[in-house]
């Protein structure tokens, strides 16, 4: 997790949404685990084309091989394109609003203001707990917002402490 504090800034990808008036507290990249999925279809399709190979290979079938080996070199790209979202998809948490920036070509910004939410939660899968990511789930009054779930979130426990007590200041600490 990446806590940002007043010296650092935010990639480009991801300062550019930013308002002039607003400042950074809060800048993570969605946990690795957001890539498992990615990781097992490339090293299951390898188990799988190995295997084939050495049972078409013992048939003298070159011409499936040749398909097959495509086959995984696809999986391969798709993994390495999954590698590239995910190394330019990042959560933040502004002053006024919190972003989640994905998208690799296509490029999506959902915003939620910090002034619109009215609750706040996180969720913990059991997968999730070994390997310390979380949910965050957003609620705000009115109508549906664009940012209402953010997935693979890194240290949710920490995370979650640290925006709730943006959403929700109070106590004796003058800060502001």
């Amino acid at each position: 997790m990446r806590l940002v504090t007043h010296g650092d800034s935010a990639p480009s990808s991801v300062n550019r949404y930013l308002l002039p008036h607003e400042h950074q507290v809060i800048m993570v990249r969605r946990h690795p685990a957001v890539l498992l999925r990615a990781v097992a279809e490339v090293f299951g399709g390898l188990i799988l084309a190995g295997l084939l190979s050495k049972w078409f290979g013992d048939q003298g079938g070159g011409g499936v091989l040749v398909v097959v080996w495509w086959a995984w070199l696809l999986l391969l790209i798709r993994f390495v394109w999954k590698v590239a979202e995910w190394s330019v998809d990042y959560f933040v948490v502004t002053s006024k609003r919190m972003l989640l920036t994905t998208g690799l070509i296509t490029r999506k910004v959902d915003m939620m203001p910090l002034g619109k939410v009215t609750d706040m939660s996180f969720q913990r899968s059991i997968l999730g707990r070994m390997l310390g990511y979380g949910e965050f789930v957003l609620e705000s009054a009115g109508q549906d917002q664009a940012l209402s779930r953010v997935n693979y979130i890194p240290y949710p426990e920490t995370l979650y402490l640290e925006v709730c007590q943006m959403l929700f200041p109070g106590g004796n600490d003058s800060d502001d």
